[in-house]
This record gives structure tokens, C-alpha cells and sequence, in this order.
């Protein structure tokens, strides 16, 4: 029932069409797949669908581009997750995290990957093409934890179905068979919580790296809703002294294309730093606003992609606070020297 990535994928016809395109990348053979959403048709709004792939399990491959093929007007927005093992077995499923049975179209409701979620990519709001850094690239199949790929569409509005049109929105992938140097990885840092209304709210996440591994982040990528004024994310490193030293790895507008950007500081995160993201949430609503996965809701995620050379990336792939009024840095975090809140605007 999956497709597959790899020569062995043209036992399945279809897949040898989508298999084209064939370029070159510093040097390296570069092929071009097509994951998309095989003309569903979205029946309620905020419905969340999910559509996999199987990769080849005989040879390790290398995604070093992502090219979208979307429109904000159709998508709210896409994650691409890896996946030891995806959330269903059918060809398309709603795997909304809100998913419910109301759906009449018999869907079945479940999580993006049974095992092994990871995110390895988001697109939003008309972000162009990702290409990954030269020896950098994901990698999929073969012995990797990442044994499936599922893309998963967020269709925040259905206007534009209701006269039975189709949708294929979904990502191109550029891969190549040569191996890389360098294994690229993300980590999602969020937090849960709530905004009072008529507020200007601040939601912080720290996450400590605990393993040994040094990772070298090249990208960040923000996320809210219609709330979100300012994201920011940090590198927090202790002295001998126990001072904190803030190093920014990227602040940005998220209601911007939310495309991954280019770190702001070229720096190392070592075991023991801290990554550590605040959004900054300005609300004129007269209810209260909590995290949720519909527009009604909001979101405040900081995305962090990077590489690491001589090992695997990290186990952790996400790292979640409870957000406010239950979680702040100045009080909950254990840091110093934070940066002033005011420092929370583009300015």
C-alpha cells in the first residue's frame, strides 16, 4: 500500500513517473520525489490529513532539499514528519491532533507516526524551497529510525472544495544515494498554555542538551497563529561562575512567510547548553486564547535545524514547557540574565 523511495520503487508505476528530474548539487546526483496529497477532498474545516510513504529499508538516502508546492490560500500549513512506524495504515487518514469522529467520510482518526515521530520539516504562509547546506543532509531508510515519511496538511478553511475540487498540495523532495558528512536534525521547542485576553502574553521553553553530542544548528523556523508578534530563540550557556551568557539563534515575525531562515549566530551547542525560545503573543480578543491546533487557537513553536558530524542527531526531538500562567523562565526556568522583555520586538 506505501510507496517507496529507491529503485525499488519503480516495481510500482506511478512512482517511477513521480521519480524524475534527476540534478546535480555540488557535485552529487540529486533526484527529485514528489509526496503529495493524492487529490483529497477536505470535507470540514480544520481538518488535519496525513498521506505516507515507505522508504527503501535496503539503502540509506539523504534529503538535502525541500520544494513546496503549496498555496497559503489552500494550506494553512504542512509538517513533514519521520517515522519508525506511521499512525495508520491507509493511503489517508485524519490525523489531526483534535482529530474526532465527526469526519463523514469514514477517515481513520490517528497520530501522524505510531513510533518515532520526528519533524523534519514545516512550511507556512508561501515560505519558498529549502535547500540544506553542502555534506548536510536527512537521513532515511536503511538502518535510520526514519523508515517512513508522512506528509501531513493542516486545511484551516474548505471554501475552495466545496465545488468538489481536489487538492495534491504537498513537497518535492531532492535526495541523493551519496552519503553525507553531515546528518542533519531538528529539535521543536513549544510550550502549552493560555493568553488572557486583552494582553500581551510572553510564552518561554528551555530544553537542556543532555547527550553527548555537539549540534551545529544552521536554520531556525518560527510558528504561531494570528496572535504571535515576535519569536525568538537562544543558545544559553553557563560560565564558571554560573552567569548566563544569551548567544541569539534567530528572531523573526511569524506572521511572515514561516520558511526555515538562516541562523543569526554561527555557534556550536554543546552538552549541557540550553536552547531556549520565547514568542511573544499580543491579543485584543475578549476571551481567553489557549494552545490548540485550530485558527481559533494558538501556537507558539521555535524550530531548530542543524547538523552534526561524526554521530547520529539527537534522540530528543521535541521540548515542550507548560507555557502561562504555569511556566516563565524568570521564575520556573532556573536562568539568569535573561533578556529583557522588551527585547522581544524586530526593532
Amino acid at each position: 500500500m506505501y510507496s517507496e523511495i529507491g529503485a525499488m520503487a519503480c516495481k510500482h508505476m506511478f512512482l517511477c513517473i513521480l521519480l524524475s528530474n534527476v540534478g546535480f548539487l555540488t557535485g552529487l546526483k540529486v533526484e527529485r520525489y514528489s509526496l503529495l496529497m493524492p487529490n483529497v477532498v477536505p470535507n470540514k474545516p480544520e481538518l488535519y490529513l496525513c498521506t505516507p510513504i515507505k522508504v527503501n529499508y535496503t539503502k540509506n538516502y539523504y534529503i538535502v532539499g525541500f520544494e513546496p508546492k503549496a498555496s497559503m490560500d489552500v494550506a494553512h500549513h504542512i509538517l513533514l514528519y519521520g517515522c519508525t512506524v506511521p499512525g495508520s495504515s491507509d493511503p489517508v487518514w485524519d490525523c489531526g491532533e483534535m482529530s474526532n469522529d465527526n469526519s463523514d467520510d469514514n477517515r481513520v482518526a490517528a497520530s501522524p507516526c505510531e513510533q518515532g515521530s520526528q519533524v523534519i520539516y514545516a512550511w507556512a504562509r508561501d515560505a519558498p524551497m529549502l535547500k540544506l547546506p553542502e555534506d548536510v543532509g536527512f537521513e532515511v531508510g536503511g538502518q535510520s529510525p526514519i523508515q517512513y515519511l508522512v506528509l501531513q496538511v493542516h486545511y484551516a478553511h474548505i471554501d475552495s472544495f466545496k465545488d468538489g475540487s481536489t487538492d495534491d498540495s504537498g513537497i518535492f523532495l531532492h535526495y541523493t544515494e551519496e552519503p553525507m558528512k553531515r546528518l542533519a536534525g531538528v529539535i521543536l521547542l513549544g510550550t502549552s498554555g493560555m493568553i488572557p485576553p486583552m494582553s500581551t502574553e510572553h510564552m518561554e521553553a528551555k530544553c537542556q542538551i543532555k547527550e553527548n553530542k555537539t549540534i551545529h544548528p544552521f536554520a531556525f523556523r518560527t510558528h504561531t497563529h494570528s496572535l504571535g508578534k515576535v519569536v525568538s530563540g537562544y543558545r544559553v550557556r553557563s560560565d564558571e561562575n554560573g552567569d548566563d551568557e544569551w548567544t541569539l539563534l534567530g528572531k523573526h515575525d511569524p506572521l511572515k512567510p514561516q520558511m526555515f531562515y538562516p541562523v543569526e549566530n554561527d555557534v556550536m551547542v554543546k552538552p549541557n547548553d540550553i536552547l531556549a525560545a520565547r514568542c511573544t503573543m499580543e491579543s485584543h480578543r475578549q476571551r481567553v486564547t489557549y494552545i490548540g491546533g485550530t485558527n481559533k487557537d494558538e501556537m507558539c513553536n521555535f524550530y531548530v535545524m542543524y547538523w552534526v558530524e561524526g554521530t547520529t542527531p539527537l534522540d530528543q526531538k521535541y521540548c515542550f514547557s507548560r507555557g502561562p500562567p504555569f511556566y516563565y523562565w524568570h521564575r520556573d526556568a532556573s536562568l539568569n540574565h535573561i533578556p529583557h522583555r522588551r527585547a522581544s520586538s524586530l526593532i
